[in-house]
Parts: C-alpha cells; structure tokens; sequence
C-alpha cells in the first residue's frame, strides 16, 4: 500500500476503469464489486474502510496546529498560526482550516469603515486555495508555499 492514497474521486475513477476493462474482457462486474476491488488492492478489508482512510487523509502539503503560515484573506496579506485543520466531511478533497492572525486583517475595502478579523475558519483544497471566491472572482483563502 502506497504511503500517500489519491484522493476519492481518483479512486473512484479507478473503480470506472476497472469495471470498464472488465466488461471489455468479458467479466460484468458492478460498480460496488468494483469499489471493492480497488479497496483490495490498497489493501483495504473494502470500500468503506478505504472511504473513510482516503477521506481523513491529511493535505498533500500539511498544515498542523501550530504550524506558522502566511498568505492572503479576502485579498489581505496575513501571517499566523494554524490552530486546527481537520477533513471537510461535505467534500472530499477539502479541509477546513483555523488560521489566528499575528495582527488583525481588514476585510473591509471602504475607507468609511473598517472590520477587523484576528481568526478565521476557512474551507482549502489541498494546495491551500479556497473554493469560495469574493464578488471579483478571489479566493477568500490563499495559503502560500
């Protein structure tokens, strides 16, 4: 079993292509029966137990508690301190993410008001990018390397 598993919708397409293969030789399989082979092959007992390894895993690149990290919020440069990162369970893929700031950022562009956020909880990919973007197409979240 490798060290670092790909993700579920890699794992899934797998699955696809195996089943797909088989067909072609001759040997209908479903598409559960197929899951289950690649749990098999990842030496997982089945489908679930590899579900739930794959959908636990930490990011490609790993941000721990602790961990010291900068980049940008809503278009605002920061630097600080991950305080938690844990699995998104909505969404495979993604990880939810607690970032508090060394100094509080402005999230507010108009020079009549300002509001100041010195933690925030975020949704990343892997890489360390938001899906939700602001009005202008910009990630809310964009960790550098």
């Amino acid at each position: 079993m490798s060290s670092r598993l790909p993700s579920l919708d890699e794992l899934k397409a797998q699955a696809r292509r195996l089943r797909n293969s088989l067909a072609e030789a001759g040997s209908d399989v479903s598409h559960s029966k197929s899951l289950e082979l690649i749990a098999k092959q990842y030496g997982f007992a089945d489908w679930n137990t590899l579900y739930a390894k794959a959908g636990n895993e930490p990011p490609a690149r790993s941000w721990n508690p602790g961990d010291r990290v900068k980049g940008t919020y809503l278009g605002k440069a920061f630097e600080g301190t991950v305080l938690a990162l844990k699995a998104a369970t909505s969404v495979p893929g993604y990880y939810t993410i607690t970032v508090d700031f060394d100094e509080p950022v402005d999230v507010v562009d108009f020079d009549s008001f300002s509001a100041f956020r010195k933690r925030v909880t975020a949704t990343i990919d892997e890489e360390g990018v938001s899906p939700s973007k602001t009005s202008n197409g910009r990630p809310h979240m964009v960790l550098s390397a």
